[in-house]
């Protein structure tokens, strides 16, 4: 909605400022005024520095703990990684051996072989780790009923980034429970997958910042009779650039033809293009990025689906982390690595793995966070904790560890009463 505040009046023009005359309710929910936006911007390229940011890579169906991270070689057969493991640059730990390249890499990654919660279910499952709490009725379809990270963060600096507009919170492929729940649609993600994407609305229509930019004009043109201090002119300018900045600068971020082309062929196509387009996201200013690689729920023949799924992730993750390192980010981007659950540590009758939840997959990389470790440790058949068991309300205090949110941070629920968004989280104490 257009807001025009002329409660001031124009008629004495030295004292009419900017926000007095004009307020552009938002270019993609941004709550800040064209303006305002525009000074926002130049006031954080002032100070040169840089938010950081969470890029969750969310294996969907549940990856298996021992396949990926934990492969338990020592454990009898029908227990242990039925692909094996590689040894890492850390002695005494493996990774599962379709992941070579972060076996070489383990020096900038923390695994964490104790994360656990209670459902074993795709819904309820997902719902806890995205946002904390445990919801059963999602396993059954019923909508999230607590806001995702994301959301979160949103809610906390704003829908959009001051200095380059671009949302602070980006999704590619739905997540159950990645979004806003009664936080509202203001800090929903944005698809980058979907039409918003392609036409780089940024939740507002181009046809509709045309007619906005046309009514400027239109108030430019009946006003500028009695402006004479500049004012309207200068908002002009202002505004010219703002919009510009929406519909113009704003698409490079999302343009990975300006990437070297080594540098697209390191990462590769797929997965590898998703997490390129991540790391440019958040050389931007985007805060939480979500994305959605899924086909882990391997019930049957598991190696054949590890073999083809995990080498994806090895090649696509190490080059991120290379691409990181080599641009001076890894301190400012946080990777984090799981799933709704781990797998059923007995290979069942299909040769696959269940879902099992008492032992899920997670491990971290960059944020500041130190590296280059294993936190917590599994029993001997990697059925549960044996020590330092790691929560989905820890993994959130965590990011908002990394990401500066207050732990103690309260948000107002749709009854209109301030609850924490944290209860019994604390960071892992092994990484902060």
């Amino acid at each position: 909605m257009l807001r025009i505040d002329l409660s001031r009046g124009v008629s004495n023009c030295d004292r009419v400022n900017r926000r007095d005359f004009l307020r552009v309710g938002s270019l993609g929910l941004t709550g800040l005024n064209l303006p305002a936006f525009e000074r926002a911007r130049a006031a954080a390229e002032g100070t040169g520095k840089a938010e950081r940011s969470v890029v969750w890579l969310w294996l969907g169906g549940g990856a298996s703990h021992i396949e990926t991270f934990d492969p338990k070689m020592s454990a009898p057969s029908e227990y242990r990684s039925v692909v094996g493991a590689v040894r890492t640059k850390i002695p005494g730990v493996e990774l599962g051996s379709v992941f070579p390249l972060l076996a070489e890499r383990l020096d900038r990654l923390a695994l964490i072989r104790s994360f656990t919660h209670r459902n074993s279910g795709h819904g309820g499952g997902t719902h806890w780790v995205m946002t904390g709490y445990d919801f059963p009725a999602a396993d059954n379809g019923s909508a999230p009923i607590k806001p995702g990270m994301g959301a979160v963060l949103a809610k906390y600096r704003g829908p959009n980034n001051a200095r380059t507009g671009l949302p602070t919170y980006v999704r590619m492929n739905n997540i159950l429970a990645d979004g806003a729940a009664w936080l509202g649609p203001s800090y929903a993600p944005f698809d980058a997958g979907g039409r918003a994407r392609q036409n780089l609305e940024l939740r507002l229509g181009v046809r509709r910042l045309d007619e906005r930019k046309s009514l400027l004009s239109q108030l430019d043109r009946a006003n500028r009779e009695v402006d004479q201090s500049g004012v309207m002119e200068g908002m002009d300018r202002l505004s010219a650039r703002a919009f510009d900045l929406v519909l113009g600068r704003a698409k490079e971020a999302f343009d990975l033809t300006r990437e070297p082309l080594r540098v697209r062929e390191n990462f590769g196509k797929g997965l590898g293009e998703q997490l390129l387009l991540a790391r440019r996201l958040c050389e931007w200013g985007v805060g939480f990025v979500t994305i959605h690689f899924g086909g882990w729920d391997m019930h049957g023949d598991i190696a054949k689906g590890m073999k083809t799924l995990g080498p994806r992730v090895d090649r696509a993750v190490a080059a991120f982390l290379d691409d990181l390192r080599d641009r001076g980010m890894s301190d400012r981007v946080l990777l984090v690595i799981t799933g709704e659950f781990g797998r059923t540590p007995r290979v069942n009758g299909s040769a696959g793995r269940d879902h099992w939840a008492p032992l899920s997959t997670l491990a971290l990389a960059g944020g500041g966070l130190k590296m280059g470790q294993v936190v917590g440790e599994s029993s001997a058949r990697a059925e549960v904790p044996k020590s330092s068991p790691v929560t989905p309300q820890d993994l959130m205090a965590t990011v908002f560890h990394v990401l500066g949110l207050p732990l103690d941070l309260h948000l107002r629920d749709p009854l209109g009463r301030q609850i924490p968004a944290l209860t019994t989280g604390r960071p892992i104490p092994e990484l902060v």
